[in-house]
């Protein structure tokens, strides 16, 4: 482990910017110098997840002010970070979770911690995320991956302001609020370093995908709120890791949303949400083996297996973390659900939504 010493000075000296890295030495080569120069005195840090592609050579070689810590095998995203910020020395009151895809811009991050500052029962934000590209108009779009904050329909499907499925709005400031979500995006995510740790961080399990979902509605069953702050902008690449047509992925997303809904729904309302959601996750199945994507359909079956192997150990963190809130009762939920409202009646925009919004 290589490290500067002591914490940085500045607005934001009791911010750690931790970005996870597996073989993204062009990426870090890339956006490392707007995090350095942008962040407002947070400490930067970079946790190597046994890069093979000569990452840590760089970042030995033309970043020093950057503390490196390395892991001596591939982690994960989520037992990356959790193993590396137990690490950290204390002293840091928040954890920023960056990707090593995003380039930050100036102001980035000091409205996030002031927001978090003033309003102690905020436990997680994140900023307005952009799509990273050369061309000027791309640039305007909101990234697929953040875009104006995390939602969730009543079914518990992921989707965010200002991007419905492959739907992308472009930015034209009607997201420039700050407002409290379902979940915030983990490509960029300034977290209280006390509410991470009392929730013990990323649920292992997932190894990567909606990980960042399982944390923040951990954290509103716990009482905390999770925000948007569109003051603050990012560009993201996305798909740096694993592309979105990759099974693997397909795998991760369909296994990890069913121990998602199972983990965090209250008690009442279980029962009814995971059987529809093992139901459509059939129907999308079926669709894609019709398409001639055998891989994926097979990454589904694979995942329900996976998932239903595995309930046990769901069952003990939900009791772990017991789900305390209805629907009703959380910030950034759509009352219906999203794929009628997207493929059957055609609500193509988040304005399409907001009159089916709890809150």
């Amino acid at each position: 482990m290589a490290s500067s010493s002591g914490l940085a000075s500045g607005a934001c000296a009791d911010v750690a910017v931790v970005i996870l890295n597996w073989n993204g030495q062009d990426f870090l080569r890339r956006f490392l110098p707007s995090v350095l120069a942008y962040s407002d005195g947070a400490q930067v840090i970079v946790i190597d997840n046994a890069s093979t592609d000569g990452s840590v050579g760089l970042l030995q070689r033309e970043f020093p002010a950057v503390q490196l810590l390395q892991h001596s095998h591939n982690l994960g995203f989520c037992e990356g970070y959790n193993v590396g910020l137990q690490q950290l020395a204390s002293g840091f009151q928040y954890y920023v979770l960056l990707n090593s895809d995003v380039e930050v811009t100036p102001g980035w991050l000091l409205p996030q911690r002031e927001l978090l500052e003033q309003h102690s029962q905020i436990a997680a934000c994140q900023p307005k995320v952009r799509q990273y590209s050369a061309d000027a108009a791309q640039r305007q779009l909101l990234e697929y991956a953040g875009a104006g904050g995390g939602y969730l329909d009543r079914l518990g499907y992921p989707f965010c302001r200002g991007r419905l499925f492959e739907t992308l709005e472009t930015d034209h400031g009607q997201y420039n609020d700050a407002r409290p979500v379902a979940w915030a995006t983990g490509a960029c995510m300034l977290v209280r370093a006390t509410a991470w740790h009392q929730l013990g961080g990323l649920e292992p399990r997932f190894f990567a995908h909606m990980e960042e979902i399982d944390l923040c509605w951990r954290l509103q069953n716990a009482g905390f709120e999770v925000w948007y702050h569109g003051g603050s902008v990012v560009y993201h690449v996305g798909g740096g890791t694993l592309h979105k047509s990759n099974p693997r992925k397909t795998y991760l997303n369909f296994r990890n949303g069913l121990a998602l809904v199972y983990m965090n729904t209250h008690a009442q309302e279980l029962v009814g949400t995971l059987s529809t959601r093992l139901l459509l996750d059939w129907v999308a199945a079926v669709r894609l083996l019709t398409q001639g994507s055998v891989a994926d359909f097979r990454a589904i079956v694979r995942a329900h297996w996976h998932f239903l192997r595995q309930l046990p150990y769901w069952r003990q963190r939900r009791e772990k973390f017991p789900p305390l809130r209805r629907i009703t009762e959380r910030a950034g939920v759509y009352r219906g659900s999203l794929v009628r409202a997207y493929f059957g009646k055609g609500k193509k925009q988040f304005s399409d939504l907001e009159p089916e919004l709890l809150s």
